[in-house]
């Protein structure tokens, strides 16, 4: 036998069996990401280690505890492609300031909790949502900021709508949420009275931020797998992984923007948080803050997290 022709048959081969486990790889990748996922939960060791984690559960619970115990009501939009999202509302009193809250992926509107309380004692009313395929919404397919973008603009229409435009509004939001209000700050019909956005530990893109973790966690390479996953994306779900960049939408944005990491995470890098920062156009800040987890800097240290937000709050949330 030839042995060009053994060499090639053998060539093909190889091609053909990683050709198929990519494809295999990719719709793994999809279906354990993208379709709605109640049943996973938040992995605590993406924050911290289990005994921060412990330490920091003490300050969660009486954080939630007074922000439970405020005046709440329960609202619900409807979206674009006809879906029913979910958020609750926590008002202050005489307050003509509201917070939009978003939280990360797998997790729902009150992981914002901490956070909210400590807006919601500046005379801040606070609505902290579930994003569509999370919590009480519905959807089928997370937006990962991409769909989101467009459901935020929803919840600020739902505001405007109700309490009128002459409100001052501010996007916050963790991960997958802090995304998506970058993403939506940068839109060309975000609204004027969108005042201010705080975005930690936020991530690129969908794109970047699972290339990052094919290499970190299965040693792959972007090529072709991301290419598979991002077409099977697009027909189920109905959006590109590359359909909007954080890097974009902060060069359109008018509003002062806060960027927050925590400088030991691992999950969305440190440099998603500094290109984005140094990508903006208008003005802006970065925190970084030592010994914190991902979505975790709040908890790691709360007084130079709200000294630093607070800041942004007397200048640009009058």
């Amino acid at each position: 036998m030839n042995p060009g022709l053994l060499i090639g048959g053998i060539a093909a081969g190889v091609v053909v069996l990683g050709a198929v486990g990519s494809t295999v790889g990719a719709y793994t990748l999809f279906n354990k990401v993208i379709p709605r996922q109640d049943g996973v939960k938040v992995n605590m060791d993406e924050m911290a280690d289990m005994q921060k984690w412990e330490e920091y559960k003490k300050g969660i619970a009486p954080r939630k505890e007074y922000l439970l115990a405020q005046p709440t009501e329960h609202v619900t939009i409807k979206t674009d492609d006809g879906l029913t999202l979910h958020g609750d509302f926590f008002y202050a009193e005489n307050s003509r300031k509201i917070a939009i809250l978003f939280h990360g992926y797998t997790s729902s509107a009150m992981s914002s909790a901490s956070f909210a309380s400590y807006l919601h004692k500046q005379g801040i009313s606070c609505l902290l949502v579930d994003n569509r395929a999370h919590g009480q919404s519905e959807g089928q397919y997370i937006g990962f900021g991409v769909l989101d973008r467009y459901d935020c603009l929803e919840w600020i229409e739902y505001v405007n709508a109700r309490f009128g435009t002459d409100t001052q509004i501010l996007l916050y939001g963790v991960s997958m949420g802090g995304s998506t209000v970058l993403m939506a700050a940068g839109m060309e019909d975000c609204p004027d009275n969108v005042k201010l956005v705080i975005a930690d530990c936020a991530f690129t893109s969908p794109e970047d931020v699972f290339t990052h973790i094919l290499k970190r966690d299965y040693k792959m390479a972007k090529f072709p797998v991301m290419n598979i996953n991002n077409m099977i994306c697009r027909k189920k779900a109905g959006y590109g992984f590359g359909d909007c960049t954080t890097l974009d939408a902060v060069q359109t944005a008018r509003c002062p923007i806060l960027f927050i990491h925590g400088k030991e995470d691992t999950f969305v890098p440190t440099w998603m948080s500094e290109k984005n920062f140094e990508a903006c156009k208008t003005e802006k800040a970065l925190l970084m803050v030592e010994n914190a987890g991902h979505g975790a800097s709040y908890y790691e240290n709360s007084s130079l997290y709200e000294s630093k937000t607070g800041e942004f709050l007397d200048k640009y949330f009058k």
